[in-house]
């Protein structure tokens, strides 16, 4: 009993191993190539394994980048910007704890979502990777915004739907990119002026 569990054990760590080992060359050669330039058997050569044994361990192309955008969708500044806000009572702080919390997010995570996330759009199979992505920082900003109403705090005439485009359209993955990666900004000069104009957008009383 216990030689079948140690057996079973290796086999698990081994598999772990290489599924390891798949997804960090598909990083690699994504980062490095592009997405759309790099095929599963390059791949496949570039962590010295078979073709099958890629789209066993680990799927196609889209299924990595799926998994690859994991970290940042995951990331632990996500839950502590959350728990930060939920323990405020200042709403010019609520967007000051969401500019320092996506831009945290966004700079552990940059040289891989600054070189594959633009690709994206093109390729349909990882355009539908990262919708998936989206959709889950955009319910993040949801409950942002839902804290900000029971603040008081937005402006009169703007709507919950109408509040996350703008939190989206101001801290979202796309201002970060144009001021950062097109622009070539600091993170920190992009988060003082994202987190200035944010609060012109979405307060009452954006303070001065």
């Amino acid at each position: 009993m216990g030689s079948r569990s140690y057996r079973s054990r290796r086999r698990t760590e081994a598999a772990a191993a290489t599924r390891g080992a798949i997804l960090a060359a598909a990083e690699e050669l994504f980062v490095s190539r592009g997405y759309s330039c790099v095929t599963v058997a390059q791949i496949a050569d570039a962590a010295q394994v078979a073709v099958q044994t890629v789209y066993a361990s680990a799927g196609g192309k889209a299924d990595m980048l799926r998994e690859l955008l994991l970290p940042a969708v995951n990331d632990p500044h996500v839950e502590i910007t959350q728990r930060a806000i939920a323990a405020t009572d200042d709403p010019r702080e609520v967007i000051d704890i969401t500019a320092r919390g996506t831009r945290e997010a966004h700079e552990v995570h940059w040289s891989t979502l600054a070189a594959v996330i633009p690709q994206c759009p093109s390729e349909p199979a990882a355009a539908a990777a990262l919708d998936a992505a989206s959709a889950e920082y955009v319910k993040a900003l949801g409950t942002i915004v839902e804290r900000l109403d029971q603040l008081g705090a937005l402006r009169a005439d703007l709507d919950h739907r109408r509040a996350v485009d703008l939190l989206w359209f101001h801290l979202g993955q796309d201002a970060w990119f144009s001021l950062v990666a097109h622009r070539r900004w600091s993170f920190d000069d992009a988060e003082e002026w994202l987190t200035a104009a944010a609060k012109r957008a979405l307060l009452k009383d954006p303070g001065d």
